[in-house]
C-alpha cells in the first residue's frame, strides 16, 4: 500500500472516530408545520363539526395545538353552512344543529384562516354525499372459534361500485370512535345482492366496555362513503400500525382531499342505522 493511500485510510479513520463524540447541531426547517383538517357532514340531523389543527414542531412539547380564528363553511348547490367555533374546545368548528346533508350534492369546505400556514390562508376540499340503501336490519352470532360476537347487516346492495363504513355502538355509546376502529369494505363479494347477515364487526367479551349484558342495546352504524374516502381510512389504519425502528425513517403523510398541502379529509356520506338488543 503506498504513503498516499495510507494517508487517505488514517484521515478517513479520524474523522469516524472524532466524528463520534463530537456534538452535532440539527437546524431543522420549521416551515413543515402543516394544516391538519378533521371534518364531515352526513344526511343526519345534527350539529356536523370540523376540527383544525397544526402539526406541531420535531422537537416541540406540543401535540397539534388547535388553530383559532378561522372562518370555517361548508356549501353545497342550495345551501351555505357557517360553522361557529367552540368556546371551550379551541379549533373545534360546529355547525348549528339543525343542518341535515342532502344525498346526491357535493358538499365543499373552505377554510379562512387568521395566519397564514406555508404561505396559504384559504384551504378548500369537496366531497359529494351519495345516497345509501336501507339498512334491513342487524343480528349479532357469537363465533366460538374467535371468542367474540359478531355483528351483522341484513341489507340489498344496489349494482353500483359501493364503499361502506361500518361503526358499532353499544347502548348508544360509540364503540369505533377511531379511524383505526372502524370497518371499511367494497361491495366486491355482494355486489347487487342481498346481505344476507354478512359480518361487519365485532365485539370482544374480554373488552369491558364490548362485554354484553341482558338487555344491551346493539346499533350498527351503516355509511356509504366515496371511494376516496374509504382508501383514506385504509391508509390511516396501515400507518396506524406501523412501527418506526430507531433510527428508520417516519412513515409516509396518508394523502387527503384538502388543498394546497393539509393534511386529512373532509368526508360527505349518507347514513342508515339499525338496531338490536341481547337477549341472554
Amino acid at each position: 500500500m503506498n504513503l498516499t493511500n495510507k494517508l487517505i485510510k488514517l484521515v478517513f479513520f479520524i474523522i469516524i472516530f472524532t466524528g463520534c463524540t463530537e456534538k452535532i447541531e440539527l437546524e431543522l426547517d420549521e416551515s413543515y408545520a402543516r394544516l391538519v383538517v378533521e371534518g364531515e357532514i352526513t344526511n343526519e340531523k345534527k350539529a356536523h363539526q370540523v376540527k383544525l389543527s397544526m402539526t406541531s414542531s420535531f422537537l416541540g412539547e406540543d401535540r397539534d395545538p388547535p388553530v383559532s380564528g378561522a372562518i370555517v363553511t361548508i356549501s353545497s348547490a342550495t345551501s351555505t353552512y357557517y360553522l361557529n367555533e367552540s368556546q371551550s374546545e379551541p379549533g373545534l368548528y360546529y355547525t348549528t344543529s339543525d343542518v341535515q346533508g342532502i344525498p346526491g350534492e357535493l358538499y365543499q369546505l373552505d377554510i379562512e384562516l387568521p395566519v397564514e400556514v406555508n404561505g396559504q390562508k384559504h384551504y378548500s376540499a369537496n366531497c359529494m354525499m351519495f345516497p345509501i340503501a336501507p339498512l334491513d336490519s342487524i343480528g349479532l352470532r357469537y363465533d366460538d372459534r374467535w371468542d367474540v360476537w359478531e355483528v351483522q347487516c341484513y341489507a340489498l346492495d344496489p349494482p353500483t361500485i359501493d364503499f361502506y363504513m361500518f361503526e358499532i355502538l353499544k347502548n348508544s355509546i360509540m364503540l369505533s370512535d377511531t379511524l383505526s376502529d372502524k370497518m371499511v369494505v367494497d361491495d366486491k363479494l355482494y355486489n347487487g345482492q342481498y346481505t344476507n347477515g354478512i359480518g361487519v364487526g365485532w365485539l370482544d367479551p374480554e373488552k369491558p366496555d364490548e362485554q354484553l349484558q341482558n338487555g344491551d342495546t346493539v346499533t350498527l352504524r351503516m355509511s356509504r362513503i366515496t371511494e376516496e374516502y374509504a382508501y383514506f381510512i385504509w391508509e390511516v389504519q396501515r400507518e396506524s400500525g406501523y412501527h418506526n425502528p430507531m433510527f428508520g425513517g417516519p412513515p409516509a403523510n396518508v394523502a387527503g382531499n384538502i388543498s394546497d398541502g393539509a393534511i386529512g379529509f373532509f368526508a360527505a356520506y349518507s347514513v342508515e342505522y339499525g338496531s338490536t338488543v341481547y337477549e341472554e
